[in-house]
């Protein structure tokens, strides 16, 4: 089983930073995805950024790509999502992810995902 626990919003400012940490227990196997993913009110949850857990490829939503960098600390089972440049629009309820799929793929859905935490809010201010 694994769990994840999302940790690092806040409100700040626009074109502020924030990290977000999910922290990440259980048994996480070579193959699997980990990803970010974000709510706002009225809207549907969206797909920010993913990283697969063994050769560290990436991806982005283009809505935060250049402005956010996804990296993962194995040793301390650990994922990050640096936000950089953030706008009012990224004002959401941010969701770390796990996918125990064996593909080399890097899922954008959010049911491609087995495991969630319960998400941290981000809040940017014009």
């Amino acid at each position: 089983q694994v769990q994840l626990a999302e940790s690092g919003g806040g409100s700040v400012q626009a074109g502020g930073s924030l990290r977000l940490s999910c922290a990440v227990s259980g048994h996480i196997g070579s193959r699997y995805t980990l990803g970010w993913f974000r709510q706002a009110p009225g809207k549907e949850r969206e797909f920010v950024a993913a990283i697969k857990w063994s050769s560290s490829n990436t991806d982005y939503a283009d809505s935060v790509r250049g402005r956010f960098t996804i990296s993962r600390d194995n040793a301390k089972n650990t994922v990050y999502l640096q936000m950089n440049s953030l706008k009012p629009e990224d004002t959401a309820l941010y969701y770390c992810a796990a996918d125990s799929a064996f593909t080399t793929r890097i899922p954008h859905t959010s049911s491609s995902y087995d495991y969630w935490g319960q998400g941290t809010q981000v809040t940017v201010s014009s």
